[in-house]
């Protein structure tokens, strides 16, 4: 069985897959400083409340966008899980070119949603990933890893306006009742769904401009629900993207 782990700044989401099949998967947050120990402990007990053990698990694979957990969790499958764990980053075969300045700036999740996204398109495509950040990762028609366009994240800008201005309060991301908001919160909240919608359709449309209409775009990440529904240009959402890049990128590495 293999287990497949995504390390986000604010989520750490991971997977485990029977040869294709996704079996189940888990998310809790991210802490920093967690050592492989306690990441150990954490995942035996969030595997065995779905019945399975750590000893099923044989293969593994982590992308992690916090440079000191990517370490912790080989680590932990080192001592745990019996074997050495592949890291998404220098030296590990993606069968993606990059055109990029620098490689090794690449997000390893941004690379790992480009190539689950051109698997399962065959063709140009946008990953758009609402996570602590907003990203755009753009493929070539050749497969080819273009670059990207990052942006602060939602929750970042809430949390920033509630703390910079000292009247406004820190909102839910719920769909707001109408556009013109009658009170400070449903302006904010108006202000922040509308606001985020547009901005992402924004650059996609300068995006396809560039790359073509017949580019598919696909979103994902843990907040691409509360934006998605009220953008225009985003025609797929799949919040396993990432899981399932990481399974691509481990069976080309076997």
């Amino acid at each position: 069985m293999l287990l497949a782990v995504d390390v986000g700044n604010t989520q750490t989401h991971f997977a485990a897959y029977r040869g294709d099949e996704l079996v189940e998967h888990w998310r809790f947050a991210t802490v920093r400083d967690s050592t492989a120990d306690e990441i150990g402990a954490a995942l035996r007990n969030l595997v065995e409340l779905r019945g399975m053990g750590l000893a099923e698990i044989d293969r593994s694979i982590v992308s992690s966008t916090v440079p000191a957990l990517g370490p912790q969790w080989a680590e932990m499958a080192d001592r745990y899980l019996g074997h050495e764990m592949l890291v998404v980053g220098p030296g590990l075969k993606t069968g993606m070119p990059l055109r990029y300045d620098n490689p090794r700036e690449i997000g390893a999740d941004r690379l790992v949603n480009a190539v689950a996204a051109y698997e399962r398109f065959g063709g140009a495509c946008v990953v758009v990933d609402f996570g602590t950040a907003i990203t755009w990762d753009p493929v070539s028609e050749a497969g080819e890893y273009l670059g990207g366009i990052i942006s602060p994240g939602v929750e970042i800008s809430v949390e920033a306006l509630a703390e910079r201005a000292a009247k406004l309060p820190k909102v839910d991301l719920v769909e707001p009742r109408a556009l013109i908001g009658k009170s400070t919160i449903e302006a904010i909240r108006s202000g922040v769904i509308y606001g985020f919608a547009a901005m992402v359709d924004g650059i996609l449309e300068r995006l396809l401009d560039e790359m073509g209409d017949d580019t598919s775009v696909i979103a994902t990440g843990g907040l691409a629900h509360h934006i998605v529904p009220f953008c225009e240009r985003i025609g797929e959402v799949d919040d396993l993207l990432t899981l399932e890049g990481l399974r691509i990128i481990e069976a080309r590495n076997r």
